[in-house]
């Protein structure tokens, strides 16, 4: 598939910020997401000026806080500017984020944040007057209490769809344990100092493969209606695909999404987000207050229904359920979890499109027991008894002759995590079909 930027749109942009005040949004822990709504229902706050432009709020980007940064409890960031990198979905003419403090245990302090376009894919570097400086209540220093989040104003900036966005944030002073995303397949950039401002990208020196406080990236936007939020583990995640190529299952249906509707096809105009965590378990958490790696059902609420305009949820989760579980795995528990997400997406109006487990035969965990707990899940995902519509991962990627195992060409060699291939060909084998439609009503 071609995989187009969108660079070449940036010859000209819109040079000047408008202070839209959109509210800071604050969620208390766990949860990490509650935001208040207005009566337009579009996430702004009643007295928030309207962008200039038209259009509907969507994601074009997000991921899961993960879990707190080993390391940097005493020190967290301090004096040091984080310049994530992130890849959009949709494009738009006004774009806002979220910052997030969840595994915090002091306040942090950002006295400086910005937006910019990459100069190229990847690069520290802005493409010349994008930057654009964020403003947090009208302010450009925001104080985010522990356990909490808080969305940025509303920026005038023209965002293309499928580009890279650098989001920087300075933190001056020590704030404790960082909350982060570990395992991002995108190089992010740190430089010492505040170099918010800085467009060159020299300053950024430092790579990193995490992405920091960062859990969203919203724009106004006239090419999508609504999103689409993938809930997984690592198998979304992306863990085993190629380091900046965006090569997640995710980029790939959302480019693929976006070129059939190109091509004519009456399908939805949706953005695609990942909210994967690698190591992810529909019903147990990790360890810590509040826990590394939340499960599933716990960060529901915060992960899938707290995403700006969300429309349908795509969940791939079970395999890590079995395969980490000590002793042998129930089915049935499994399965109970994953109608409980169901359930809490059908009470918000979501579709739910569910993946059947992919086979892992080879990899250490394996055992012919925990086969037959895969066997038994996937038989009941495809009754239809589980979920609005089915993705069979399962039966587009195993050997088709030793089909607990994954095709060759589609495994990246640990027999559990799919290559390049294996990833492009999950998209490729999602039924755009099944975006169509709301839950189904109650009876």
């Amino acid at each position: 598939m071609t995989r187009g930027r969108g660079y070449a749109l940036l010859a000209v942009v819109v040079a000047a910020i408008v202070a839209l005040s959109t509210a800071i949004y604050v969620g208390v822990a766990p949860g990490d997401g509650d935001r208040g709504r207005n009566a337009l229902g579009d996430g702004r706050a009643p007295n928030s000026a309207a962008p200039a432009s038209t259009g509907t709020w969507v994601s074009t980007w997000s991921t899961s806080p993960a879990a707190g940064e080993p390391g940097t409890e005493t020190t967290g960031m301090a004096d040091r500017s984080v310049r994530n990198v992130v890849h959009t979905s949709v494009g738009g003419t006004s774009a806002r984020v979220t910052l997030s403090n969840l595994y915090g245990r002091s306040p942090l302090s950002i006295t400086g944040a910005s937006i910019a376009l990459a100069a190229g894919p990847g690069s520290p570097a802005a493409l010349p007057d994008t930057l654009r400086q964020l403003t947090f209540n009208g302010g450009p220093a925001v104080v985010i209490p522990p356990g909490r989040q808080v969305m940025s104003d509303a920026v005038r900036i023209a965002v293309p769809h499928d580009s890279d966005v650098l989001i920087t944030t300075y933190t001056p002073t020590g704030s404790g344990t960082v909350t982060y995303h570990p395992h991002a397949r995108q190089i992010s950039y740190l430089a010492q100092g505040d170099h918010t401002r800085d467009t060159t990208g020299t300053p950024y020196t430092e790579q990193t493969k995490n992405w920091r406080y960062l859990t969203a990236l919203d724009v106004l936007s006239n090419e999508s209606e609504g999103t689409v939020v993938a809930l997984g583990d690592s198998l979304t995640d992306g863990i085993t695909s190629t380091m900046n190529a965006n090569n997640r299952w995710p980029d790939v249906l959302s480019d693929r999404l976006r070129a059939e509707i190109a091509a004519g096809r009456d399908l939805p105009r949706y953005s695609v987000v990942n909210q994967g965590i690698s190591g992810n378990r529909v019903l147990t958490d990790g360890l810590g207050r509040p826990a590394d790696n939340p499960s599933g059902l716990n960060r529901f609420s915060r992960d899938v229904l707290q995403r700006t305009n969300v429309k349908v949820v795509v969940i791939d989760l079970g395999v890590n359920d079995i395969l980490r579980n000590p002793r042998l795995a129930d089915p049935q528990a499994i399965l109970g979890g994953l109608r409980t997400l169901v359930d809490q997406a059908h009470a918000r109006g979501l579709k739910v499109v569910g993946a059947t487990l992919m086979p892992f035969h080879g990899h250490r965990g394996y055992t012919d027991q925990r086969e037959s707990v895969r066997q038994a899940i996937n038989a009941e995902i495809r009754s239809g008894r589980v979920f609005d519509a089915v993705v069979d991962f399962d039966a587009a990627l195993r050997d088709p002759y030793d089909p607990r195992r994954l095709r060759a060409d589609y495994d990246s060699g640990d027999h559990l995590h799919p290559s390049d291939k294996g990833y492009t060909r999950m998209a490729e084998v999602f039924d755009l079909e099944s975006l169509k439609g709301s839950a189904p009503a109650e009876l």
